[in-house]
């Protein structure tokens, strides 16, 4: 089993709550991280067990008492009854760590969860595996921030990535058994996910009669991965309505597969375009869904930067999530065209990103981050995440950063 940055964090949270939440994508290894945390003594239950869920729909109190604490209980999405259950057993008990629960449908958890467990709960977000977690670095993962000690320390610890090597890795995707059986069965794990995950959730979430509709709908979210979000567009392409690709995209967020990177506005900055832009979790389903057939056909296609932009998103995420913190990550563009890949809002200072495909980042590679001086607020270093093999400076406050380094 592969360590997970996550553990300290599940320690810390659960001594100090009677809930802990894990929420992510099916597949991600929320069970996996939570058997190497658990103790002897904690029981587990899953409610993928159809017998199991039943019971604690229809009697949430007879559960509890079937399943006693200390508990893992899986997919409890399904089971929404329990949490006012859990309120009653952990106000009773008053101990910390009682009750672990994951789920794999974010929204529709919140809504119960802060209404019956508010003051109780503690939630964490996992997605697959990191870069730093398949090279053995879990532990020194630290939220990326491009400052000198950040680079310092990542440039210590980091291994070095070729092109290849990263496409590959682009490619192949970050879910734990597919990271683990390699490349020869990627195939048959993404037809397998789509199929028996995705679409069954969907069915329970939105009732779609016609599956097929909904997987060519995953596939053109996908071929818009780091594009900024238009849904006529989409309905257009699907001949489908406007609020069925709102409607269709909720459930994609809900299951933890996509991700709106909001604009960075302040009531001086008027001017903003409002639309998020949407991003894959994991650029190894955006690459099947796609049909890129290997990882040198991604490289050298049409695709090659909006997907190599969606996997640093995806790791600098994962860089806070995996820590326990929340990101506060924004985009710029304005009607003058102008754009930052990414903003990183760190108290009361913006550090501004650009993402680029290129080993060799000149001082022009960061000429857009100047606009970040319009949007009142303190800016901090720059960085041009790239394929260089090194941290290199471009300017007093731009460095070019390896991406071989989150």
């Amino acid at each position: 089993m592969v360590p997970r940055t996550l553990r300290p964090t599940i320690l810390n949270v659960s001594n100090n709550f009677p809930v802990l939440m894990v929420t992510g994508p099916r597949q991600v290894g929320k069970t996996t991280l939570l058997e190497m945390c658990s103790a002897d003594d904690r029981a587990y239950v899953t409610l993928d067990d159809l017998e199991m869920r039943r019971l604690a729909q229809q009697d949430p109190a007879l559960f509890l008492q079937t399943w006693p604490a200390p508990v893992t209980i899986d997919e409890v999405q399904y089971a929404p009854q329990l949490f006012s259950a859990i309120k009653m057993a952990v106000d009773r008990d008053g101990r910390n760590g009682l009750y672990w629960l994951t789920g794999s449908q974010k929204f529709e958890l919140m809504s119960g969860l802060t209404e019956s467990l508010a003051g109780r709960v503690a939630i964490v977000d996992l997605l697959g595996l990191s870069q730093a977690e398949q090279q053995g670095r879990a532990l020194q993962s630290q939220p990326f921030v491009p400052t000198l000690d950040w680079i310092q320390q990542s440039r210590n610890v980091a291994k070095p990535l070729s092109l290849q090597a990263l496409y590959a890795q682009i490619w192949l995707g970050a879910y734990p058994r597919l990271v683990e059986q390699g490349p020869q069965s990627r195939d048959v794990f993404y037809r397998s996910y789509v199929q028996t995950y995705i679409q069954r959730d969907v069915q329970d979430l939105l009732k779609v009669s016609d599956p097929m509709s909904f997987h060519r709908f995953l596939s053109v979210v996908a071929a818009r991965t780091g594009q900024l979000l238009n849904y006529a567009n989409m309905a257009n392409e699907l001949d489908i309505d406007n609020k069925t690709v709102k409607a269709w995209l909720s459930v994609l967020q809900a299951s933890g597969l996509v991700y709106l990177l909001q604009p960075y506005h302040r009531n001086l900055t008027k001017r903003m375009i409002k639309s998020p832009k949407l991003y894959f979790l994991d650029t190894g389903l955006a690459a099947y869904l796609t049909k890129w057939s290997s990882p040198e056909a991604l490289e050298a296609g049409s695709m090659s930067g909006p997907m190599l932009e969606t996997w640093a998103v995806c790791e600098i995420l994962k860089s806070y999530w995996h820590n326990g913190k929340e990101a506060h990550l924004y985009f710029y563009r304005d009607t003058e065209q102008r754009e930052i890949d990414l903003l990183i809002e760190d108290g009361d200072v913006i550090y501004p990103i650009e993402i680029k495909k290129t080993a060799t980042p000149s001082t022009q590679a960061g000429r857009q981050l100047a606009a970040a001086q319009n949007l009142d607020k303190k800016v901090g270093p720059g960085a041009v995440l790239c394929l260089a093999k090194r941290d290199v400076p471009l300017s007093d406050s731009l460095m070019a950063i390896p991406v071989a380094y989150l």
